[in-house]
């Protein structure tokens, strides 16, 4: 049985104009929430994605502008999603980015940039807001990614950092429980990487899933209402949703 629908809840979707977070913010906004849209230079797809769930129903959908990498800038993320909706249930880490960094080749700046996104920012933005969602026992969401569970070649800078998410989502669910309850999604091959990935690879990666095939942000979407909604006695997990890749060769 499925319990109440999101109604009367607030949702902060990190990076949720485009890709994956848009599908959550969607989807939480299907099942009744107010969701607030972060975004950093993606202001069009923001402002077009706004006014497409407002259309669906008046005055559920906000904006909050930031660049997250600026620590100092969480505080007032938090002071604007408060003034535009009064409270906050739910905050999900999906902002996120991704590129290589082969060995004698990464930098110090790539290293600060895929750690600092990956991992630092969802432990400041949690601890930012970690008084208002105490305050609603609301819940965590972390975005982390099947290759922080198991390592990708050429990329060891961005799978170590959500290989800290991973730990850091058990680790926030010891420090937050049992107000706060905290979890992690780990995709699989759902969107291919925005600057492009060859066919060969692609083939690869598909291969080596069980199912053989891409899945959907959707996919994605619907793990998170489950988590926000449906799974009250369930925290410090990452689930992974990659159509097997995790149980194949």
């Amino acid at each position: 049985m499925q319990k109440h629908s999101l109604a009367g809840k607030v949702a902060l979707v990190t990076g949720g104009a485009k890709r994956i977070g848009a599908a959550i913010v969607q989807a939480l906004h299907a099942d009744g929430a107010t969701v607030v849209v972060h975004y950093h230079t993606s202001q069009a797809e923001a402002l077009a994605l706004q006014e497409m769930l407002n259309q669906q129903r008046a005055q559920s959908c906000f904006l909050v502008r930031g660049e997250l990498l600026a620590i100092a800038q969480h505080a007032q993320i938090m002071a604007d999603v408060l003034a535009q909706t009064g409270r906050l249930d739910i905050l999900v880490n999906n902002a996120s980015r991704f590129y290589p960094t082969p060995l004698g080749e990464m930098t110090e700046q790539q290293w600060d940039e895929l750690v600092g996104i990956n991992l630092k920012v969802p432990l400041f933005l949690a601890q930012a807001a970690q008084p208002e969602l105490s305050a609603r026992k609301g819940c965590i969401i972390n975005l982390v990614d099947v290759h922080g569970l198991r390592p990708l070649l050429m990329h060891p800078v961005y799978c170590a950092a959500k290989a800290g998410l991973a730990m850091l989502t058990q680790s926030l669910a010891r420090e937050l429980g049992p107000a706060v309850r905290v979890n992690g999604i780990a995709p699989g091959a759902i969107l291919w990487p925005e600057q492009g990935m060859s066919a060969t690879a692609q083939a690869a990666l598909l291969d080596k899933t069980a199912l053989r095939r891409p899945g959907e942000v959707e996919d994605i979407a619907r793990m998170a209402v489950f988590l926000a909604k449906d799974a009250d006695y369930i925290t410090g997990q990452v689930f992974p949703v990659d159509g097997g890749r995790m149980v194949d060769h």
